[in-house]
C-alpha cells in the first residue's frame, strides 16, 4: 500500500505549496497531462495554469510532462508551456520516469511527480523513489480504462481523503 499513497494530496495544482517542496529539496516536477493540467482530451491551457508554470520556473524548478497520451497532443501542450515532454509513457512503468530524470538532470529524491491517478502516476513514481503529489481530477470525463481504474482508486482514496488540501 505504501506505493499507492501519495506524499501530498491536493485539490488542484494551484494548491501545491512550492515553498514546502523547495525546503524538502525538490528541484524538478514531472507532470501528468490529462485531468492534471487540462481536462481529458483538451488542448487548452488556462491563463492561470500558464502563469503558475511561469512562477514555478521563476522559483527555479525544472519541469516536464510524462503522459501516456500520443505525440501530437503532448508536443502541442509542451510547446505552449515551453517544457520538454515524453509521450506514450506506459505509466506506471519506470522507463519514462527515468528518461524524464535524465532530461531534467535530477535525482529521484529531488523530483516530484504530479498526477491525478493512483495506479499510473503515484505508483510509477513511488517505484523510483520520487515524491508524489496526487491532484483531484479536473474533469469527470475520462478514457474508459481510466474510469475502470477509478473504481479501484476509491478504495485507496478512502484511507487518505482526510489529507486533501483544497
Amino acid at each position: 500500500m505504501r506505493f499507492l499513497h501519495p506524499d501530498m494530496y491536493v485539490g488542484s495544482i494551484k494548491n501545491i505549496d512550492i515553498q514546502k517542496l523547495k525546503k524538502a529539496g525538490i528541484k524538478a516536477l514531472i507532470f501528468d497531462l490529462d485531468n492534471t493540467l487540462v481536462p481529458w482530451n483538451s488542448s487548452e491551457l488556462t491563463e492561470e495554469t500558464l502563469a503558475w508554470f511561469k512562477e514555478l520556473h521563476k522559483e527555479g524548478f525544472k519541469t516536464c510532462i510524462v503522459s501516456n497520451n500520443n505525440r501530437q497532443r503532448v508536443t502541442k501542450l509542451c510547446n505552449l508551456l515551453e517544457i520538454p515532454g515524453i509521450h506514450k509513457a506506459s505509466k506506471p512503468r519506470r522507463k519514462a520516469f527515468r528518461r524524464a530524470l535524465r532530461m531534467l538532470q535530477v535525482k529521484p529524491e529531488e523530483t516530484a511527480m504530479v498526477g491525478d491517478q493512483v495506479f499510473t502516476d503515484v505508483l510509477g513514481a513511488k517505484r523510483l523513489g520520487l515524491y508524489t503529489i496526487l491532484v483531484v481530477p479536473i474533469s469527470k470525463r475520462e478514457f474508459i480504462g481510466t474510469r475502470i481504474n477509478r473504481q479501484l482508486e476509491k478504495l485507496v482514496l478512502r484511507r487518505i481523503k482526510h489529507r486533501l488540501i483544497q
